[in-house]
This record gives C-alpha cells, sequence and structure tokens, in this order.
C-alpha cells in the first residue's frame, strides 16, 4: 500500500513508518517545511494547505500530527493550540480527501482516551459515552472534524490511544531516570488506572487497521490496564529498584499547573480495547510486565 502519514517525525509515527516500510509498504510524510526528499509532501495545516500531489496513488492516510498535550503548560494560548493543531489538520485532510475523485480507501485519525473523562472505576470500551474536561473536549472536536471523510465514504477509525510505552519518549522516558535511582514513586494514592499499550502493539494495531473492516472508534490500549500503584511496583521491580516514597499533588501541580497535573497524572480510565480483540487482533505484550521487560531488556 502507498499510505500518506502526518506526524511521521513524532514518537508513534517514527516507529510506524520503520515498520510499515520493513513490511514492504511505500509512505509519504506531510512535512510543514519544504520537502527534502521525494517521500515528502508540503503541509500547513494551521493556514489549510496541502500539496494536492500528495494524495496521488495513496490508498490509506494515517494521521498523528498535533501539538503535545504534555509539553507545555495549559495556559489559555497552548490550549486553543492543542485543539486547533487536532481539528484544523484534521479537518483539512477530511475536505480535501472528500473532494478527490479517487479517494483513500481508509483514514485512520488519531484521537485518544482522554475522550472518555476521568471515570473512576468505570470500565470503559468504544460504546461508552464520552465524558467531560478539557481533554474530552479536545478529542470530541478532533473526531468530529473528520466528518467530511465519513460522509464521503471513507473508512474512518479514530485509534482511541493510551498511554504509549516506549524508552525512547513520552511518560515512560521521563520516569525511567528517578525509578533506576530508587526515588520513583506512585502519584497521590495510586488509585488511579492506566490504561496503556506497548509501542510495539501501538503500530501493529494500527497496521493492522488498515486491512480491517473496522470503522469508528477503536481504543489502542493493552488488555490489562493497572493502577498507578502497580504501574510503579512493577517498573521499579524491572528495573530492580525501590519505589516506596509516594509523590504528593502539590509538587506535579506546582511545576505543570493543576489542570494539567490532574489529568496527566491523578486521573485515569479503566479502558479495554474491545474492538480490536473482536476483531482478531493479538497483543505482543497484554500485560504490564512482559511490555517492560521487553522494552527495557539490555
Amino acid at each position: 500500500m502507498k499510505i500518506l502519514v502526518t506526524g511521521a517525525s513524532g514518537l508513534i509515527g517514527t516507529a510506524l513508518t520503520a515498520e510499515l516500510i520493513k513490511q514492504g509498504h511505500t509512505t509519504v510524510s506531510a512535512v510543514r517545511r519544504e520537502p527534502r526528499r521525494n517521500d515528502e509532501v508540503r503541509w500547513d495545516p494551521a493556514n489549510g494547505f496541502i500539496d494536492p500531489s500528495a494524495f496521488e496513488g495513496v490508498d490509506a492516510v494515517i494521521h498523528l500530527a498535533g501539538a503535545g498535550i504534555g509539553d507545555k503548560r495549559w495556559t489559555n494560548d497552548y490550549k486553543r493550540e492543542i485543539l486547533e493543531s487536532r481539528t484544523k489538520s484534521t479537518a483539512l485532510l477530511a475536505t480535501t480527501m472528500a473532494s478527490l475523485d479517487v479517494k483513500p480507501k481508509v483514514f485512520i485519525s488519531g484521537s485518544a482516551i482522554g475522550i472518555y473523562g476521568d471515570r473512576h472505576d468505570e470500565t470503559l470500551n468504544e460504546k461508552s459515552a464520552h465524558g467531560t474536561g478539557f481533554l474530552a473536549d479536545v478529542c470530541e472536536q478532533w473526531e468530529a472534524a473528520a466528518a467530511p471523510a465519513v460522509a464521503a465514504g471513507i473508512r474512518t477509525v479514530f485509534i482511541r490511544t493510551g498511554i504509549v510505552l516506549t524508552p525512547k519518549g513520552g511518560a515512560l522516558k521521563k520516569q525511567l531516570p528517578l525509578f533506576k535511582l530508587g526515588v520513583g514513586g506512585k502519584f497521590g494514592n495510586g488509585k488511579q488506572w492506566q490504561s496503556w499499550i506497548s509501542i510495539n502493539d501501538e503500530v501493529n494495531a494500527i497496521i493492522h487497521l488498515l486491512a480491517s473492516s473496522l470503522s469508528g472508534p477503536v481504543n489502542l490500549t493493552a488488555p490489562s490496564p493497572v493502577t498507578n500503584a502497580t504501574f510503579t511496583k512493577t517498573l521499579a521491580s524491572v528495573v530492580k529498584r525501590p519505589a516506596l516514597l509516594p509523590i504528593p499533588s502539590f509538587g506535579p501541580k506546582a511545576l505543570l499547573g493543576a489542570e494539567l497535573a490532574d489529568a496527566l497524572l491523578f486521573t485515569g480510565q479503566f479502558v479495554t480495547p474491545d474492538a480490536l480483540l473482536a476483531d482478531g487482533f493479538s497483543f505482543e505484550h497484554p500485560t504490564l510486565d512482559l511490555a517492560l521487560h521487553a522494552l527495557l531488556k539490555k
């Protein structure tokens, strides 16, 4: 297949494009700068521009671009950037694809389990209602922006991704130095659920969806969510260090701001990947212990 990828230089995009190429697919990356290679095309989602040649011969579009949720404090301006970097880019892709005479067969568009909001111990699957809060609102508008592609008959999948585990970036990379020093610990009481997925399974699930018949929301999380306390204990065990001291909320809230700290560290969701499992997807790392040992092996 020939696949157009946005966010190809990001944490997930880098691993995904490498695996797609390894499996014999052709990838084209949408970039905001001037293209430097023949596998890059120019786009400027903030100003509604994409090179029309980007879609020539393209069978599928995988959309992973968007401002990082935890990259900066949530000022009003940055919250607007988080939202618009997702909605404007998704709308641009969806409307452009809908206008084509020959359309891509599938549109895999990013989303996140933040759409469910903070739901404590409630089990959440793809049929669960949307939650409340900033991230839930962002995800809801993000998915809605793909409506033109859906209306045009393009099979559209919303990948509601959980916490992606890889030592190369994201939450795990930030935690590892502390845990290796033996000063890592649970956040608050540690009872908040963490719905995670290894980078291997994230990539393999996206590739699985290229050939699947699934459409609509699909949760990209491992089938065994854990509490933050269990995550902490497991990570400490894998790196062979203690994790004895809980991290009180006032520190991260002072550093990140209360709203961002709560969203990333002190609230959570128990999310299950019902659609993937029913579609026959097999997880390489179905449990946290397996995932961390595989990801952190020497």
